[in-house]
């Protein structure tokens, strides 16, 4: 059975080519919870020491910027949240070095299979490239290694995460606690009169078709059929309907215009209503009231989600335990603070 790639190994992926200068599968990785501080003197070059496996500068500096460039793509960042990935990274790197190591401890071994397989791939990608098979010999080695090591996170991660079994009980306990995730919002069924305008028109032009949507407000004040007024004037795909646009709950309009129907009672028509497309009239035609399913109804998925919360437990706390067992030493002088 094909193993997903859960939340922990997808963070770890990130850094695994920095990695592997300093982390061998004979030294083994761990957790993602804060870094001890010690005041013991590190040899030169060396920011980390997880028991008798070495973290240097240099590897460390490598996989911070492989880090970096993931995350802050976009721009430089706030100098707190440098402060955090900074602290982010180093505890990454230990994890891995502890937990690899409770790899080797459990005796388990790659599923070379698998491996291969996604090795085939790259060969598969490549083939014809000439810069690929000038670096194929040098680049395989370390490629296999990391995918080795992946795959053994993968086992060892799942094998934690399976001894959580949770059962109807516990479903039920997580339910009452989180009775929001299983309440139908509030729905609204909802008719538009849409008048269309190019977005690149002209204030002119906008300003008639405001002027368009007030009038057909006030028509429909007075008593003319609203569905027969959309399906003459309005642009939107509901024309044909009527309008209606059948029943919509939160998040499904933009934001402003959730707003302004938020505020109508059934059977209320708005005022002409500026929205990305053009200006529109919406009438609210019927409510639904936010519904709580039963338990039994949802009981899978409350299972479902009960499990996953219960695993993540299970798997942070197997990480703190197995950073517990370890002798940390780090070197944080090179990293800005966490507060002023």
């Amino acid at each position: 059975m094909k193993r997903r790639l859960p939340y922990y190994r997808a963070r770890i992926c990130v850094l695994s080519l920095a990695l592997l200068g300093a982390v061998s599968v004979a030294a083994g990785a761990s957790t993602a919870s804060p870094v001890a501080k010690t005041s013991a003197v590190l040899p030169s070059g060396v920011m980390a020491r997880v028991d008798d496996v070495l973290i240097t500068e240099a590897d460390y500096q490598a996989a911070f910027a492989t880090a970096s460039r993931s995350k802050f793509y976009h721009g430089k960042p706030p100098e707190i949240e440098i402060a955090r990935l900074q602290r982010e990274v180093a505890d990454q790197m230990v994890a891995r070095i502890v937990t690899l190591r409770e790899v080797q401890r459990r005796g388990l071994k790659p599923d070379a299979a698998a491996v291969q397989k996604t090795v085939q791939g790259y060969e598969n990608r490549y083939a014809g490239s000439a810069q690929w098979e000038k670096n194929r010999a040098q680049a395989l080695p370390p490629l296999i290694a990391r995918l080795e090591q992946e795959d053994l996170l993968s086992q060892l991660e799942t094998t934690v995460r399976a001894s959580v079994k949770v059962g109807e009980k516990q479903a039920n306990v997580y339910y009452a606690a989180h009775q929001d995730q299983f309440t139908e919002p509030e729905q609204m069924r909802v008719s538009v009169i849409l008048l269309k305008v190019d977005p690149s028109s002209t204030s002119a032009t906008w300003a008639k078709a405001d002027e368009q949507a007030q009038a057909l407000a006030k028509r429909v004040r007075a008593g003319e059929d609203f569905a027969a007024l959309a399906r003459q004037y309005s642009g939107d795909a509901s024309a044909s309907a009527g309008g209606d646009m059948g029943y919509l709950h939160s998040g499904m309009l933009p934001e402003g215009t959730q707003a302004e129907l938020a505020k109508m009672k059934t059977g209320e028509l708005s005022t002409s209503l500026r929205v990305l497309e053009g200006f529109a009239i919406f009438r609210v035609a019927d409510r639904k009231a936010a519904k709580l399913h039963g338990f039994e109804a949802v009981k899978v998925r409350a299972q479902e989600l009960a499990q996953r919360e219960q695993s993540n437990e299970a798997w942070t706390t197997f990480l703190s335990d197995l950073k517990a067992k370890a002798r940390v030493q780090m070197d944080q002088s090179q990293f800005l603070p966490l507060s002023k």
